[in-house]
């Protein structure tokens, strides 16, 4: 028999970053995350996302090496959504993708080259 874990509903999901304070404006002016908290003696903060208990951990390195796990983040309208990235000059990656009655997806980049994706559920549209 195997243990279980127990999750306790929380996600914490860590990004580098090339500058804590650049990271931390375009993540609260462009995604509308709140700063949780912050270290500079670790170079280290987090910040709250708007899904409940998901927050975003901004860790400052000399030389961010983008890769891995791609945060996806649920929103109610993906045309708007990409209007705002825009708005902001984000770099986006192409255009909206659609899977038929399933969901639409959007990849883009913040200034240190981590991809986050926003996705649109279309399984609810019938």
């Amino acid at each position: 028999m195997s243990a279980q874990i127990a999750y306790d509903g929380g996600l914490a999901v860590s990004m580098p970053v090339s500058d804590l304070d650049q990271a931390i404006d375009w993540y609260t002016k462009v995604l509308g995350f709140e700063l949780d908290y912050r270290m500079d003696e670790l170079g280290w903060c987090e910040l709250k996302s708007s899904v409940d208990r998901v927050t975003v951990g901004l860790s400052a390195v000399e030389t961010p090496n983008p890769g891995g796990a791609t945060p996806t983040f649920g929103v109610s309208d993906i045309e708007a959504a990409r209007s705002a990235l825009e708005a902001h000059n984000v770099r986006i990656d192409g255009d909206i993708m659609t899977i038929e009655n399933m969901v639409r997806l959007l990849s883009f980049y913040d200034p240190d080259g981590n991809a986050l994706m926003f996705y649109q559920d279309e399984s609810k549209n019938d």
